[in-house]
């Protein structure tokens, strides 16, 4: 978490008048811990948090919520969060607590089964003791915005899985509910899921994993070495440990995706439908959105020229070393000049497959989605060099794709993507596999 801030000046002009002038860009994480508050779940304040009253942002400097208001002990929002793609971002999964509760029959003690881990077959035949005579069952998946621990199913996956659980519920003639519920990856210790299952309308709440039998999670434990266990049994000791340190060095060509276009064009929701699609396939996926970026890698940078085009490079060399490693880098920013684009061009190409993508909304049905009031601003003269309005946007002549999203959806662009990018690595060879 950084140090407090003064509330950026680039707002939109319709906020609320009491908005404190301390502001905090919240991580992935504590993006998580806000959402989950706001959807009326327990607030756990992120550490470090002023004592008085902030602004709490996301990456992309958009207010979203105040904290510290006297009389107000919870967040209290001001933006809606931006949204998603994938299984878990589902609106009639992403249900708020008070929704979930209204949805029970009067009269019904609902049990809720957390589901962090996909069930083995040990945890599936303790089902019926676990729910009882519960008539109601709610199965409560944690959802992460940051990307899961290599090898560890993601939200979309544990999404799927809960999915089935219900399904199998439902043969027994109980009403399950699957509920997608924000929770950071490294969730702090103070927050605990019997509080969020109350909140909830759970009466008791377990963690299905907990209900694994011995056995099942020594069999578990042991998946990562299966392997392993079979060279040794191949090869001699020596043979055996030089096979196992080829394996794990050994990588595939990488790929680099970039995106370009206006602001409010759709070309970061776009990236990260695609970064989160590549994620839930178990690809290596870095996402390298511009905002964030400006407020890390490039902090401190200007918007003249020279400033644009030494953050575009040095996003382009970023995406570059992960590409160079066998991952796959999904970047976003405006990239606004053409020689800037072509210095992303040369270095991601040196390193793997290439895609530039065009994204070529419209400017007024940009303006009309600007969540920030930047459009406004920049016609009024209040902000210099904004692209599109007083600064130029030089159109790429040399996309790989071009997509507008007033004319696409985002399942639809992502999958426009994939396919040029398959093309370009031919059958798939640029993707890590």
């Amino acid at each position: 978490m950084t140090e407090p801030t003064p509330v950026p000046s680039d707002l939109p002009s319709d906020l609320p008048a009491d908005l404190p002038s301390v502001a905090r860009v919240l991580s992935p994480d504590e993006l998580d811990l806000l959402e989950l508050a706001l959807a009326g779940g327990p607030w756990v304040p992120p550490a470090g948090l002023p004592a008085g009253p902030a602004t709490l942002t996301d990456a992309e400097n958009t207010p979203l919520a105040v904290v510290g208001v006297p009389g107000d002990e919870a967040p209290r929002a001001v933006r809606p969060f931006a949204r998603a793609a994938g299984p878990h971002w589902d609106p009639a999964l992403r249900r708020t607590a008070r929704a979930v509760r209204d949805d029970v029959p009067d009269g019904v003690a609902p049990v809720a089964l957390v589901v962090s881990e996909p069930p083995t077959r040990s945890e599936v035949d303790a089902l019926p003791a676990l729910v009882g005579d519960a008539g109601a069952v709610l199965l409560l998946v944690p959802a992460a915005r940051r990307s899961p621990a290599a090898g560890q199913v993601g939200a979309p996956g544990l999404v799927r899985v809960a999915r089935d659980l219900a399904d199998r519920l439902a043969d027994g003639s109980r009403h399950a509910s699957v509920v997608v519920v924000p929770w950071p990856a490294d969730a702090p210790d103070a927050l605990r899921w019997t509080d969020v299952g109350t909140r909830y309308g759970a009466v008791r709440t377990e963690v299905l994993v907990a209900h694994r039998s011995p056995a099942a999670g020594d069999a578990v434990a042991g998946l990562g070495t299966l392997w392993s266990d079979a060279v040794a049994g191949l090869y001699p000791e020596v043979p055996a440990a030089e096979v196992v340190r080829a394996a794990g060095t050994a990588r595939s060509r990488g790929a680099v995706v970039f995106f370009t276009g206006l602001s409010g064009s759709g070309k970061s929701t776009v990236a990260r439908a695609l970064a989160a699609e590549l994620d839930d396939e178990g690809l290596h996926t870095t996402l390298l959105d511009g905002d964030e970026v400006r407020h890390h890698l490039s902090k401190g940078l200007g918007f003249d020229k020279a400033s644009r085009e030494l953050n575009v490079e040095r996003i382009g060399y970023v995406a570059s070393l992960v590409s160079s490693h066998g991952g796959v880098a999904v970047a976003a920013p405006i990239a606004p000049f053409a020689s800037g684009r072509a210095r992303v061009r040369e270095l991601a190409e040196a390193a793997g497959t290439f895609l530039l993508v065009h994204v070529s909304t419209p400017l007024e049905v940009c303006e009309a989605r600007d969540r920030k009031g930047l459009y406004a601003r920049a016609r009024r003269g209040e902000i210099p060099d904004f692209t599109g309005i007083s600064s130029p946007y030089e159109a790429p002549t040399d996309a790989d794709l071009v997509i507008d999203t007033a004319r696409v959806s985002v399942e639809d662009a992502v999958a426009r993507v994939r396919a040029a990018l398959d093309a370009a690595g031919g059958d798939r060879s640029g993707l890590p596999r």
